[in-house]
């Protein structure tokens, strides 16, 4: 059975940093293209972030570049998102998924599975 676990959510003021993590079970980690996404309230869900499986390749969303970093432990089965300056506009909750190739990482589509999400708020 494949589960993508993600935690680390919470509470933050603005200006704040949070870091998520996402462990995967039952899946080929070392091998799997990953990708973060997130749903604020009343909006679609959103690509944020994404990593291949050796780390080689990251891409961000505009709204994210220079304030938040994709990494992973493939040891570990481990993604995590390090999100900095964080925003009120960063609020949402925040999905891990596996599986679309760098070809589609934007395409939700293309990812296999997902996670539960973990609620991120910032305010003040």
């Amino acid at each position: 059975q494949v589960r993508l676990v993600e935690s680390g959510g919470g509470l933050v003021q603005p200006g704040g940093s949070l870091t998520l993590s996402c462990v995967v079970s039952g899946y080929p980690f070392d091998q799997a293209y990953m990708g973060w996404f997130r749903q604020a309230p009343g909006k679609e869900r959103e690509f944020v972030a994404y990593i291949t499986w050796n780390s080689g390749i990251t891409h961000y969303a505009d709204s994210v570049k220079g304030r938040f970093t994709i990494t992973r432990d493939n040891a570990a089965h481990t993604m995590t998102l390090r999100m900095n300056n964080l925003k009120p506009e960063d609020t949402a909750v925040y999905f891990c998924a596996a599986g679309a190739g760098p070809d589609y990482y934007q395409q939700q589509n293309k990812y296999t599975y997902w996670g539960q999400g973990t609620h991120v708020a910032v305010s003040s």
